[in-house]
């Protein structure tokens, strides 16, 4: 038996999110009867975070158990082969039984991309949230500092988050425009069910002005969903990279997404 870590990359507005569903096309789906054909038997995949429906992803990691001995551009190339165009295999690594994509992973990162402008995006319809009055990315910037560090997230908690607790340590959140568009980072060692969306949509409450800088420390410590904003769209929602322990040295670590006619990085 051989265990097997690949890099994923996917369109999440083609799918009814990550995890396998009795009723709907989910990426795990299609990818499991992919790498279930080429290892000739069923395979199940483990992967470092579940993304919503909607939700993008440039750096998903997953791992798999399998029997088939097969060169690791097989799990690449020849999955890929099988694969809709929504989704692909960036890259395969043989890895011992100790490795695990969930339980290892030590940060993830996401950005959310924000188009800030009067009229809604055509070209990056789904793949970028939108909102046309302006925003004051300043008074984002300020706001989402207090974020970073430890705190209890639970103003930002989904109500069917299953996370054991809403504690996160938050190692980076920023606020950054460029043009029209607007890149929401955040890096921390894990994160709750809605959780970014939800941040986001403090933030853009705070960026138009209807609540001052100080609101986002409140809600930190209010501790209570009903006192923060609606959850945004998750049209703009990438996991743009997983980090694990320097001795697995996994490809693209950390991998921030770059997208057509929108130099990000």
């Amino acid at each position: 038996m051989m265990r097997v870590a690949i890099g994923v990359e996917y369109a999440g507005d083609a799918f009814c999110g990550w995890q396998s569903q009795a009723h709907g096309r989910t990426v795990q789906d299609v990818l499991e009867r992919a790498l279930s054909e080429i290892a000739a038997e069923p395979l199940r995949l483990h992967c470092a975070g579940r993304t919503d429906t909607g939700v993008h992803a440039s750096a998903q990691v997953a791992h798999f158990d399998t029997s088939a001995r097969r060169p690791l551009s097989a799990w690449v190339r020849g999955v890929n082969a099988l694969l809709p165009p929504a989704v692909v295999v960036r890259w395969a690594v043989e890895v011992d039984e100790t490795f695990h994509a969930r339980f290892l992973a030590t940060e993830r990162q996401y950005r959310y991309i924000l188009h800030n402008a009067p009229t809604r995006p055509a070209m990056l319809a789904g793949r970028v949230g939108w909102f046309h009055p302006a925003l004051d990315e300043q008074r984002m910037a300020e706001a989402v500092a207090c974020l970073v560090g430890t705190h209890d997230f639970s103003s930002f908690r989904a109500a069917g988050c299953q996370a054991k607790t809403p504690i996160k340590v938050m190692h980076e959140a920023r606020v950054a425009r460029q043009g029209e568009y607007l890149l929401f980072d955040f890096r921390a060692n894990g994160f709750l069910h809605h959780m970014i969306r939800n941040l986001v949509g403090a933030l853009v409450y705070v960026g138009k002005g209807r609540y001052p800088v100080e609101w986002m420390n409140e809600l930190l410590l209010a501790r209570d969903r009903t006192h923060a904003a609606p959850t945004f769209s998750p049209d703009g929602l990438y996991l743009c990279g997983v980090s694990y322990p320097p001795r697995w040295s996994l490809p693209n670590d950390g991998r921030i997404i770059a997208l057509p006619q929108l130099p990000l990085v």
